[in-house]
């Protein structure tokens, strides 16, 4: 290798740069006149405007002003959009490659099958790295027997998976999407009849291990009794004794009652406790329980960035894009979150670096040891912040290597040690979830974690290798996308209204436009208050005939026009770059208005309810089981409804007011004509009903057991009269 050439190189895509940059320019000009055509309606003559309720007018107004606002937040992501290349073959040889530990969190068996749990652990067994120098841990915060069991039949399958990847250079490294794809069989007729009789054994070995695995599954796990949240700590090593075998490590951390747990947050401090006395890697691979290990060159990959002199000093982690094996060419529910993965991270690398996104991505263990270590700090400040195990405070230094062979009583000393680490209590009276590891004040635990390294001046890096790295299911029915959404959103105005409110905390800590792209993220379900407004004021003002906009002769009708099509223009644009479609870009639309109707309002109402202590903090896993009824709907391109009605019915109550105010505008404007004065509440109305067309085929052609039941509709028609008729009083009269 030769020392002097870059490991990569960092692209700025200026004309994307130069588009975004015009664009602000431009948009924001025209939202300029927008608030000065609204401002002067309050300064005229009261005359002029008799017939014109001030109420809406202000509502709207403000509902302009708050959308305009998150718009211009969001513009940060878009002002140095960059690309990264990557050249794993001049890393230095095997031997001199720091190792590595992967950290695989689960939680529930029943919603996170443990078969498809173990094949992501094959994948992070097998990637391609020095098997003395990778590790996997197993977080299982349910204390399943049969989430312990799945990982020693998965070890064992892997004794020969590994040698049969290796020998024949296998790339899709999972065993189940191995062998539920032909991708890795080209040019398999080119390796003669050795590989097709080890494949054909292998995949008899695999075939043995998922029913020994769905066998127990199916009778409840192997005396699974400690699921309730009241269990001991369990860690057990697997392999220890196999020098060609990464080591498997079991944690379930100890649970009682009576003490918080943190979610995610707490399991993954766990992990990094426990993982310091077993092999204390320096950088460590976070991954979901359903996010397997696609490419199994993504850590040489991430090592690119790592060990690269000009990054290094200051990288904190370097994170890959989530990818999904189970989206459908029609992807009703925007699934694939290209928003994020294709535009807003890739335009934060050109910053300070992207938002730490849960899963797939290398994190630099000493980031997340808080403050830079002062190794002369006495050792009751050390313990006043790390917890009164001495071990674990040695491990602090990047020179200590545990000692874990077989040989007397080491690893059963260290075994004790990491008990002792999992307990529930060895995080009282330190500043673990404060100020060191995985902090706890959101159940968003990885937006606020990544935010506070960037505020200590760590960076990250935003990569996308044509390959995707790692491969994960995601939600394909509405239920689950809206429960998601709503602990998403949650966990973002958990973040927005803490003391780490990235207005208040990070100005001076970060750079600008950084703390601008977290100040929107934080925000970001904030939305609900104009979706809201513009689907209900308007409508109501429509429905007796009271107009709100400038009509069509007046100069300012222009501005309005060219700030919807401005922005629908861009969105489009961003989505035919990212290699999408019209209708993906109609799609990403219509599920942007459901989820600010619904998971980001009851979002941000749940984090404003837990921060005024009105309800305590929950956390629910995305349910990983497809069930055949959702996903055949999902594939045929039908939303699945059968969701809660109260989430129901503020979608349909909406539609329906749209529905009666559309008409009746319609007719009032056939009538009498009115038609300069009312169009744009007309064609508002109209777009909102276009959008809302699956609800509509829901509400009225749909007879399959996904459909919006008939009580839902008659419940919501009830709720959209009594809002045109107290609306009507309190708003306009």
């Amino acid at each position: 290798m030769d020392s002097s050439l870059p490991l990569q190189l960092c692209y700025v895509r200026k004309s994307i740069a130069i588009i975004n940059r015009l664009y602000t320019l431009i948009h924001s000009t025209a939202l300029m006149a927008l608030v000065y055509y609204r401002a002067s309606f309050l300064f005229q003559n009261p005359e002029n405007r008799a017939h014109t309720p001030t109420s809406p007018w202000l509502l709207v107004f403000a509902g302009e002003l708050i959308l305009s606002f998150i718009w211009l937040l969001g513009q940060a992501y878009r002002w140095r959009p960059v690309t990264r290349t990557l050249f794993p073959e001049r890393l230095p040889e095997d031997k001199h490659l720091p190792a590595i530990d992967v950290f695989i969190c689960t939680a529930d068996p029943k919603r996170e099958p443990t078969f498809g749990v173990m094949n992501t652990v094959i994948s992070a067994i097998a990637l391609d790295y020095p098997p003395e120098r990778l590790h996997v841990y197993v977080s299982d915060d349910g204390g399943s027997s049969l989430t312990l069991y799945g990982m020693k039949e998965a070890w064992a399958f892997a004794r020969s998976w590994l040698p049969f990847c290796r020998t024949h250079g296998i790339k899709t490294r999972c065993p189940k999407a191995y062998f539920s794809s032909a991708e890795d069989d080209e040019g398999a007729d080119l390796r003669g009849t050795e590989f097709f009789e080890e494949r054909k054994k292998i995949k008899k070995e695999f075939e043995l291990f998922r029913e020994r695995v769905m066998r127990a599954t199916e009778n409840g796990g192997i005396g699974d009794k400690s699921i309730s949240g009241d269990h001991p700590p369990i860690i057990e090593v697997i392999g220890a004794e196999e020098a060609e075998m990464p080591i498997l490590v079991y944690v379930s951390r100890e649970k009682r009652p009576s003490h918080p747990h943190h979610f995610k947050a707490g399991a993954l401090n766990v992990l990094l406790r426990v993982s310091s006395m077993i092999s204390n890697s320096p950088y460590i691979l976070v991954l979901d329980c359903d996010m397997y290990c696609n490419d199994p060159a993504s850590v040489r990959q991430a090592m690119c960035c790592h060990l690269d002199p000009k990054l290094s000093p200051s990288l904190a982690f370097v994170q890959f894009p989530q990818r999904f094996h189970n989206i459908s060419s029609n992807d009703i529910y925007d699934s694939q979150m290209r928003s994020a993965f294709s535009t807003l991270w890739e335009g934060m690398d050109g910053l300070d670096g992207p938002v730490l996104s849960g899963t797939g991505f290398y994190m630099k263990r000493v980031a997340l040891y808080g403050t830079s270590i002062q190794y002369d700090t006495s050792l009751t400040e050390l313990r006043q912040t790390f917890g009164y195990s001495d071990e674990f405070i040695k491990s602090l230094s990047p020179k200590y290597l545990p000692n874990r062979s077989n040989g007397g009583d080491s690893l059963s000393v260290i075994l004790k040690e990491a008990q002792l680490l999992a307990s529930c209590q060895f995080e009282n009276q330190t500043k673990w979830g404060e100020e060191v590891g995985v902090l706890y004040h959101s159940v968003s635990e990885d937006v606020v974690t990544g935010y506070t390294l960037h505020c200590k001046g760590w960076t990250s890096v935003f990569c996308v290798p044509s390959r995707p790295q790692f491969v994960g299911s995601s939600v394909t029915n509405l239920n689950d996308l809206l429960v998601q959404g709503t602990r998403w959103s949650s966990g973002l105005v958990d973040v927005g209204i803490s003391k780490f409110c990235p207005f208040i905390y990070g100005p001076l800590k970060t750079s600008f436009l950084e703390n601008i792209c977290y100040s929107e993220l934080s925000f970001f379900p904030f939305y609900f208050l104009p979706v809201w407004c513009f689907g209900t004021i308007p409508q109501l003002c429509l429905f007796h005939g009271i107009p709100l906009y400038p009509e069509v002769s007046n100069s300012f009708f222009g501005v309005f026009a060219f700030i919807f099509l401005s922005a629908c223009s861009k969105h489009l644009l961003e989505v035919i770059l990212a290699g999408g479609s019209i209708q993906t870009w109609s799609n990403e639309q219509r599920i942007w208005m459901i989820k600010s109707v619904t998971s980001h309002l009851y979002g941000s109402l749940d984090a404003i309810m837990k921060r005024i202590r009105m309800r305590k903090a929950s956390f629910l896993p995305t349910n990983k089981v497809a069930d055949s009824d959702h996903v055949k709907l999902y594939q045929m391109g039908k939303f699945d409804f059968r969701i809660s009605t109260t989430v129901l019915a503020s979608m349909v109550t909406l539609v329906v007011l749209n529905m009666v105010a559309f008409m009746a505008g319609l007719a009032r404007a056939i009538v009498f004509g009115n038609w300069e004065k009312m169009l744009i509440q007309v064609l508002l109305s109209l777009y909102i009903l276009i959008m809302s067309y699956p609800v509509i085929e829901g509400m009225i052609l749909r007879k399959d057991k996904g459909r919006i039941p008939y009580s839902v509709t008659l419940l919501s028609i009830v709720f959209a009269m009594v809002f045109l008729t107290l609306g009507s009083v309190v708003l306009l009269y």
